[in-house]
């Protein structure tokens, strides 16, 4: 994706199995979507408690928070629980939001990279962030993106 690209038109599962489609959200919120490579590693619980202990920021200036790995719903579920995760998980099991979002791959294309993507209220690609090795850096960028925005 470019900077200024529209967010995809995507349907996917969170953590408590009910379908959350993106483009409900465009004219209400902007929108900070992270993908990680999965649950349960040290980058992704760092990466995700951080996003929680950040969450209040995120929703003073308006916006929502999801976070998109291949995991199933269950495992999902399971991480947002353990970690008193205050934002959904969604499960991109079939590949279909990492595809339209073109998220790069690393390690020879065997493992989904680690990008943030930060949307405005209308749906618009106003930053991106791609770091494997600075998970909590994703939260920082996010914040910075989203209030240079407002």
């Amino acid at each position: 994706m470019k900077i200024g690209d529209q967010l995809p038109d995507l349907t996917l599962s969170n953590q408590d199995g009910n379908t959350v489609r993106l483009h409900d959200f465009i004219g209400k919120s902007p929108l900070v979507i992270y993908f990680y490579p999965k649950d349960e590693t040290p980058g992704c619980i760092r990466e995700a408690c951080s996003f929680r202990d950040q969450y209040e920021d995120f929703v003073e200036i308006g916006a929502q928070v999801f976070g998109v790995s291949h995991d199933s719903v269950s495992s999902h579920k399971r991480f947002a629980t353990k970690y008193r995760l205050n934002f959904q998980l969604l499960s991109d099991q079939e590949k279909e939001a990492e595809k339209a979002f073109e998220v790069p791959r690393r390690l020879l294309g065997l493992l989904p990279g680690r990008v943030t993507y930060i949307f405005d209220k209308e749906g618009r690609l106003i930053h991106e962030f791609n770091s494997s090795w600075q998970p909590t850096r994703h939260i920082r960028e996010a914040l910075e993106a989203l209030k240079e925005a407002s």
